[in-house]
């Protein structure tokens, strides 16, 4: 049901001739669906209608009139604190081929991993499902999965992997999978062309707390990605083949008893984030706009904000964040993912359940 229509005016920051100017745009907020169990990713297919992971492990279809559908055939998932069922994202060739790609928390208490599987959706059925990756090894307890795919233009898969919290120090470790970010092949296989072929073969790059979001960026031929610090220390990354980003021999949060994780922001050999957060605002979901309904905003990244319960604004010149602001206040709660559509509209969804839809208002 599409209900709670709003219809604002929101003054924007936009450049002009080099400073900064206001722009008053007017929007609408649509409520698309309320009443979700914890939905964690939400992903546009054919015929306006979506796909909604349930953290409980349920797939949900999301119809272009409203209607909610749940999906067999999911994998089951160990569904404890932060995991369950993650992230849902299609093929890029879904429209021919119906095929999808989920992330998930496999295995129980004492022995679970981030794992990836592939299916194929045949109406509302998932059939066909295989896994294609489970990190190793496995871990214990229920925190930092990551669990953030995106596609490179070459038709690999990147998939983003959280250190399991007490596992800190082997994020610096690459005979260990966790705190790193994965690179594989749609099959499974593992690219020749990966930065340790012999040592870490699946290992992108490194040095990784918990990623919660990840884009590929044509237009700039980048890869960003957002990782929760602490306390203190969200981090936004420009990432590279091959590089080690810190965790946690360098950090700018610390820990949640206030302790000293690191002495060091920095230090020879790691990488520096582009932007970070003191304090923490919990990023979660990042998405680039590119589209005509907010025509200043070509480029900019758009997240969530998990502690602050609100959506943001990132504007880039180059490798320098210019602008960080909160934006869409009618979008209320813990935003969990970003979506922009093909028509230039925005999907937000909030751990509270609710799934909205933003349009420029001409």
């Amino acid at each position: 049901m599409r209900d709670s229509i709003i219809r604002p005016m929101q003054m924007f920051l936009i450049m002009l001739g080099g400073a900064l100017a206001l722009s008053v745009q007017a929007y609408e907020v649509t409520q698309l669906a309320s009443g979700l169990d914890k939905p964690w990713s939400i992903a546009p297919i054919d015929g306006g209608r979506f796909l909604v992971t349930e953290k409980s492990g349920q797939l949900i279809l999301l119809g272009a009139e409203g209607s909610l559908t749940p999906i067999p055939g999911t994998p089951k998932v160990y569904f404890a604190n932060q995991g369950g069922l993650l992230e849902v994202l299609p093929d890029p060739l879904f429209s021919q081929n119906q095929t999808l790609y989920l992330s998930l928390a496999g295995g129980d208490g004492d022995a679970n991993r981030t794992s990836i599987v592939r299916g194929v959706l045949e109406g509302t059925e998932l059939t066909q499902v295989s896994t294609l990756l489970e990190v190793s090894p496995d871990k214990q307890g229920p925190a930092h999965y990551g669990g953030k795919m995106a596609f490179l233009p070459d038709g690999t898969l990147l998939i983003s992997v959280g250190e399991g919290f007490k596992y800190r120090e082997k994020a610096q470790d690459l005979e260990w999978e966790l705190g790193k970010l994965l690179r594989i092949n749609t099959d499974g296989s593992v690219p020749a062309d990966n930065p340790f072929p012999q040592k870490a073969p699946r290992v992108y790059s490194y040095g990784h707390r918990n990623p919660q979001g990840l884009v590929y960026d044509a237009l700039t031929d980048r890869i960003l990605m957002l990782e929760h610090g602490p306390k203190g220390g969200d981090e936004l990354n420009h990432i590279l083949a091959g590089k080690n980003y810190g965790w946690p021999a360098i950090t700018y949060g610390v820990d949640y008893s206030g302790a000293v994780i690191s002495p060091f922001t920095e230090a020879e050999g790691m990488e520096q984030p582009l932007t970070y957060w003191v304090p923490s605002i919990g990023p979660s979901g990042l998405a680039i706009y590119h589209g005509d309904q907010f025509r200043e905003w070509q480029g900019d990244l758009l997240l969530g904000s998990l502690i602050n319960g609100e959506m943001r604004r990132l504007k880039l010149e180059g490798e320098t964040v210019i602008l960080d602001e909160a934006i869409f206040p009618e979008v209320t709660g813990r935003v969990r993912d970003v979506r922009v559509l093909h028509d230039g509209s925005i999907v937000a969804i909030t751990d509270e359940g609710d799934i909205f839809q933003i349009t420029d208002s001409p």
